[in-house]
């Protein structure tokens, strides 16, 4: 009968564990957990770089590349249609006095282009916003209420010029077809286009929220992974020292060195990230939105002027809408339309006492030239506002109408021509601000998709070239 040896069998699972216990109290076996320790602290280093980096540049991507250009696109879009609305007031308003101010002719020219620029704006955003359906939607129906517009001036045009009359209101026909018009721009496509702003003005502001706030969390993380990454380094080294009776060891010195440099790199680059987030939303962003809003607000203002004119019966309405809007553009305290023209002539001359878009603006200069270039605006307004006053005074007074078209015409819209190109030179400043900012953030990432993991694994293999000697003797 032969007899056949059974297997040894196998230790049993809690002498395995006692067994790696073993191991890593050995000498090799805690060199083995120190470095193995050291590559995951690489790892977690890398990882939260790695996140910050990409929030940096998802937040660029955001404010300066999608959103962000879509603001100025639908601002854009704001402005040219408040002006074609001001354009055609302004055409009903000369009459058969086709050389009245800058001319009939002109003021065509100039509806024309300002339609072409809506539709360019609209058709630039509508691209930009190809991947939300809300948007797409919203911008279709802008076209088309825009093209009912469109229908409406081209009656009261045409009417207009079959019906000739002195320079002052048209017919009662054409004032009626302006208003179904205008209303339908006030009341159906302006807020439409400032929808499409507050969606992308929102857009943007949550994402700088978040994203500002993840690269901060990002750099507090990266120190704190970074600092336990150099401490088990030089725990590392030390041990080796003192266990071996040697000096440093040099390729551990090197990687504590390369962690080091790593650190302070990745915190170097997400502070600066942090600083271009920051500086394209608020000395750029935020200024160029209020900036462009105050432009479109102040041309729609303006035109209320026309349209009190244009329209005796409803020139009280006009002279408050006038009012509110000012007060939205410059706002102080101020019951009616005297009481504000003082209040603009004080506060302009204080440079204080003063809120609204040019409020925001006159307190948050922080750009070369901004301080020149608001004071410019601020004069510029208040030019403004005295035009105003004296044209006001004049369409009240007897036989002072037809003056009071001439002043409109004429100097009021120079004027008011000198005051929009100043507020264009200032959100300009903003504007080159906030290209600097997102190109020099753009500019700082560059390269940190390939560099920060190379870096990472260059030092976890210092870190296992620099522990496989002291092994090596163990064999």
């Amino acid at each position: 009968m032969t007899m056949t040896e059974a297997p040894p069998s196998r230790p049993p699972a809690r002498l395995a564990g006692v067994a790696r216990v073993v191991r890593i109290r050995t000498l090799p076996g805690r060199i083995r957990g120190f470095a193995l320790l050291a590559v995951l602290a690489v790892a977690a280093v890398f990882t939260v770089a790695a996140f910050a980096v990409q929030d940096a540049r998802d937040g660029l991507k955001v404010i300066g590349h999608d959103a962000g250009p879509q603001v100025v696109a639908t601002g854009d879009l704001y402005y040219a249609l408040s002006d074609m609305d001001a354009q055609l007031a302004a055409v009903l308003l000369m009459g058969r006095e086709q050389n009245l101010g800058a001319g009939r002719a002109k003021a065509l020219q100039v509806y024309d282009q300002r339609r072409s620029e809506a539709h360019r704006a609209l058709l630039q955003g509508s691209n930009l916003a190809s991947d939300d359906p809300a948007e797409q939607q919203t911008a279709r129906s802008i076209l088309d209420a825009l093209g009912r517009y469109e229908q409406l001036a081209g009656q009261a045009l045409q009417l207009d010029q079959q019906q000739p009359h002195a320079a002052g209101p048209p017919s009662d026909q054409v004032r009626a077809l302006y208003r179904q018009a205008t209303d339908l721009m006030k009341l159906d496509v302006l807020p439409k286009a400032y929808n499409l702003t507050l969606d992308n003005g929102t857009t943007v502001r949550r994402t700088y929220e978040s994203k500002h706030g993840a690269v901060l969390d990002g750099i507090a993380w990266v120190v704190i992974t970074g600092l336990v990454l150099i401490a088990i380094l030089v725990g590392l080294q030390v041990y080796l020292t003192r266990r071996f009776r040697r000096l440093v060891n040099p390729v551990l010195a090197l990687a504590t060195l390369a962690s080091l440099v790593l650190v302070v790199a990745t915190v170097g680059l997400l502070t600066s990230e942090a600083s271009h987030l920051s500086k394209a939303k608020k000395d750029g962003f935020d200024s160029v939105l209020s900036l462009s809003r105050a432009r479109a607000i102040s041309n729609n203002a303006d035109a209320d002027e026309t349209r009190y004119l244009l329209d005796p019966e409803q020139a009280d309405t006009y002279e408050q809408v006038y009012l509110d809007k000012s007060q939205e553009i410059f706002s102080v305290t101020a019951g009616n339309l005297h009481q504000y023209y003082q209040q603009v002539d004080q506060r302009v001359a204080a440079h204080s006492g003063f809120t609204g878009f040019l409020g925001l603006e006159s307190q948050h200069v922080t750009l070369a030239g901004q301080r020149a270039a608001v004071d410019r605006t601020l004069q510029g307004y208040q030019t403004v506002q005295h035009d105003d006053a004296r044209l006001r005074t004049l369409a009240t007074t007897a036989g002072g109408r037809h003056d009071a078209i001439v002043l409109r015409m004429g100097t009021a819209s120079r004027d008011f021509a000198t005051y929009d190109q100043s507020l264009v030179s200032l959100t300009a400043i903003h504007q080159k601000a906030f290209a600097s900012a997102i190109r020099d953030g753009d500019d700082g990432l560059s390269g940190w998709s390939v560099g920060l993991p190379v870096a990472a694994v260059v030092i976890a293999i210092l870190v296992l070239v620099g522990v496989r000697p002291r092994l090596s003797e163990f064999r």
